[in-house]
């Protein structure tokens, strides 16, 4: 009689040991990137804020709208400089300049926030403007594009678009109260681009009835939120 080769109990059980232990890593890891991820959004976040507060303490303007800056801010050229209105606007909504991209000139040749950044018109690129981890760029406002719709407008930080619901709920959660309608960090349909796609809120990246980021069943990839000042 011929013997039939075949595996083991054991053999099997190491086996499906290993399996486990090679998803339980692919799992970990996966988890480590999305914490990274959310770090480095709310460090983002803190870090411009700070630089916002600690520019406008020593200058007693905004970055962006300062009028002085190419006076006072070595690098700056008087192309730069804001109408000192009191708010970062765009040309399109009453900037001498688009002084929410000249913000970061201000803020990086005054020392405030690594990199070093040169103004131009309506050009959102990485030589005007620091990134978020999706590769979309920030955006530092005075305006009312975030949710609800239709509310006052405030200086507020944009991440940029790209970003899974997922990873903002969880940014929501550590740094407000975890509404994308509500609190100090929102939902905003503003891209991190000057062309693009614009990300959808109520029923898209949230709950319309709730405020509640969606990050059950197909997660949407395209979304964005701000900061409020």
């Amino acid at each position: 009689m011929r013997r039939q080769a075949g595996f083991t109990l054991i053999e099997i059980a190491i086996v499906l040991v290993i399996i486990g232990l090679l998803l339980g890593g692919v799992l970990k890891g996966q988890e480590l990137i999305t914490s990274a991820r959310v770090r480095n959004l709310i460090s983002q976040q803190d870090g411009v804020k700070a630089a916002f507060y600690g520019f406008l303490d020593r200058y007693r303007a905004y970055p962006g709208d300062y009028a002085q800056a190419s006076t006072n801010i070595t690098g700056v050229a008087n192309t730069s400089d804001g109408n000192g209105n009191g708010q970062i606007q765009s040309t399109a909504l009453g900037g001498a300049i688009d002084e929410h991209i000249a913000v970061w000139e201000h803020l990086s040749k005054a020392g405030f926030i690594n990199g070093s950044y040169t103004y131009a018109a309506a050009t959102l690129s990485p030589a005007t403007s620091p990134s978020n981890p999706y590769a979309m760029f920030l955006v530092l406002i005075y305006d009312n594009v975030y949710d609800p719709a239709g509310g006052a407008a405030r200086h507020n930080l944009k991440t940029g678009n790209q970003i899974p619901a997922d990873i903002l709920a969880e940014v929501d959660r550590k740094i407000d109260d975890g509404l994308a309608t509500g609190g100090s960090f929102r939902f905003s349909t503003m891209t991190g681009l000057t062309t693009g796609t614009a990300p959808t809120g109520g029923g898209s990246c949230y709950n319309a009835g709730t405020g509640q980021w969606i990050v059950t069943g197909t997660v949407q990839t395209n979304c964005a939120g701000t900061s409020l000042f």
